[in-house]
């Protein structure tokens, strides 16, 4: 795969809680160097990266619920209408692990249908994080096919801030799990362009890096 058709598959992420707004501006400025699919930012930054971006085709994406998807149903909807507002056009939410863990299965699915009801009437795009780190297998398929009955676009792997990202077994049962038309985003722990092109193969059709750059300036020429 070439290095161009890569960064078309990766939200070029930066989510640390000490980003400061110059290294934000250098974020997008590499987003549109190289094409990648989006920027993915904490929600005080869409303003700022939706201005940068504003019809350069790079999509803001912001992260809802982050990262612990313990906040109210109705606190991830207020903060999802807000980043919509404020010019983002793909929310990444965390589902609700504890309520998972419990099987109380209405209430995963109410919680991620209230987010994907906003997100789709702004036209937007909703990934839901089901933090495989901290699941067994059996409670991955249940939040892939919770998220998938939600309305949600895509199932995501990991936070990236628990204790391991995504792997590729992970991947391969999410991606058999859910409908061909819902896409599977592999994040966190992705550094190399080998790294990167086996998650592709493994079914992901987006993946999440900090360092974007770094693996995209690896394929070979």
């Amino acid at each position: 795969m070439k290095g161009e058709e890569l960064a078309h598959l990766i939200d070029h992420t930066m989510l640390k809680a000490d980003a400061t707004p110059a290294e934000i501006k250098q974020l997008c400025e590499e987003a549109l160097a190289y094409q990648f699919a989006s920027v993915c930012i904490n929600p005080s930054y869409v303003p700022l990266a939706a201005a940068k971006l504003s019809e350069t085709g790079v999509a803001v994406c912001t992260v809802i619920g982050f990262p612990l998807g313990a906040t109210t149903t109705t606190a991830k909807v207020c903060e999802a209408e807000q980043a919509l507002d404020d010019g983002a056009s793909e929310l990444d939410m965390v589902l609700h692990l504890g309520a998972l863990k419990v099987g109380d299965r209405d209430g995963v699915e109410k919680d991620i249908a209230a987010v994907a009801a906003v997100c789709h009437q702004s036209g937007g795009l909703l990934k839901v994080i089901i933090e495989t780190a901290l699941l067994t297998d059996e409670e991955k398929v249940l939040a892939c096919q919770l998220a998938e009955d939600a309305g949600a676009d895509f199932v995501k792997t990991s936070t990236g801030f628990a204790a391991s990202g995504a792997n590729l077994d992970d991947v391969r049962l999410m991606r058999r799990t859910v409908r061909p038309e819902i896409g599977v985003k592999a994040a966190g722990g992705i550094h190399s362009y080998e790294e990167a092109v086996a998650m592709i193969e493994a079914g992901a059709e987006r993946l999440g890096a900090s360092a974007g750059v770094k693996i995209v300036e690896g394929a070979p020429s």
